[in-house]
């Protein structure tokens, strides 16, 4: 028989159960042995039918105000235990926020200086009307020495000069290229006058030491027409150099050499200021020797299939690695090959700072 002694004892063991509940599977089982279809309480509830209505006056209201109550503890418990899950997980699981974000590839990454530098050339002299012409870095003798006008027995066919490789069944050795003037070969050969070219890329050299490396880069230039002269090689130099270094004026000095490849040759010198830990291009009483060039020799036309007779043209080089160095003030060529990312965080470009002619070369 219901009475509310009964009821009291009932209530104070399902609350005790629901708080000695240890997480939510424990909690659900006294749900359902309290609240469930057969549950102590449900089965209290089913007794209100049998009643009179005099006793369910009396103890319908305590039964629903006990139903209430458990269901109510229930659901506080069963937020606490949630709550404690979670506290618990974060604590297994915590990060420390005061830690910097990691910065992108894009923002950590960045472009060599010689990669730059390459793309520098492009936009320069692109934009005075020349193409970019490339070609392999293992070359024929033919193609390295022969076609430019070295004759056999010139110290640079040499073992202790040049880069071979072992020789073929047939006599011929192929090598690494000595500079980039196989691709001036190579474009003479495959098209027709007039032509304005230049020919970046990596060369090798049996050398090294402070100022040299065995692998360096290098930029050539050609052109070939009909009333090509060296006025026309001056300007083209001028205005390059002028463009490059980012200066007002750049006067240059022509000093008579030899070359196997160009007649009359010369070195080319610059003005500059010479500090202790700069130089100044377009300024101050210095000269610095910065390239070699030239009118193209008569018998490399021939080699190419060019008529000297017709056309004539002028070519000139220079290393990029070292006008690098000039620009952007960096002490020491072997550094450039270093692969110190240090090094390359302070000297390199961010990937996305395309030198171009109007927005900056070196923005």
């Amino acid at each position: 028989m219901t009475d509310i002694d009964s009821l009291n004892s009932l209530e104070a063991d399902v609350l005790a159960q629901v708080a000695g509940a240890s997480d939510e599977a424990a909690l659900e089982a006294v749900r359902v042995a309290a609240l469930g279809k057969k549950g102590s309480v449900s089965e209290k509830l089913k007794t209100l039918g049998s009643m009179s209505p005099d006793e369910r006056k009396t103890f319908g209201p305590a039964l629903n105000a006990l139903r209430d109550r458990v269901a109510a503890a229930l659901g506080e418990r069963k937020a606490a235990l949630a709550d404690a899950a979670l506290e618990a997980r974060l604590a297994s699981e915590r990060l420390d926020v005061s830690l910097p974000v990691r910065e992108s590839g894009l923002e950590t990454g960045r472009i060599h200086p010689v990669s730059q530098v390459m793309d520098e050339l492009t936009a320069i002299f692109s934009a005075m009307g020349f193409s970019v012409a490339e070609g392999p870095d293992i070359e024929t003798d033919e193609l390295n020495f022969t076609a430019l006008n070295f004759p056999v027995g010139h110290p640079a066919r040499e073992m202790h000069d040049t880069f071979f490789l072992p020789e073929k069944p047939n006599g011929e050795r192929l090598l690494l290229r000595t500079h980039t003037s196989p691709v001036q070969v190579r474009t003479m050969r495959s098209t027709q006058p007039p032509i304005r070219v230049i020919c970046p890329g990596r060369t090798y050299r049996f050398d090294m030491d402070q100022t040299h490396t065995p692998m360096f880069h290098q930029v050539e230039g050609l052109v070939i027409d009909k009333e090509a002269h060296l006025g026309h090689l001056r300007w083209v130099l001028e205005e390059f150099l002028k463009t490059f270094f980012e200066v007002p004026s750049v006067e240059l000095r022509f000093r008579p050499s030899f070359f196997p490849f160009t007649e009359p040759s010369m070195e080319v010198d610059v003005r500059c200021r010479k500090l202790p830990n700069e130089v100044r291009i377009g300024e101050g009483d210095d000269w610095l020797e910065i390239l070699g060039c030239g009118m193209v020799h008569p018998n490399v036309l021939r080699n190419c299939g060019v008529d000297p007779d017709v056309y004539q043209g002028f070519a000139w080089g220079m290393g990029i690695d070292r006008i690098a160095m000039l620009k952007y003030g960096m002490p020491d060529l072997r550094d450039l090959f270093s692969a110190d990312a240090r090094w390359l965080s302070h000297y390199g470009f961010r990937p996305l700072d395309f030198p171009t002619l109007a927005g900056g070369l070196s923005s």
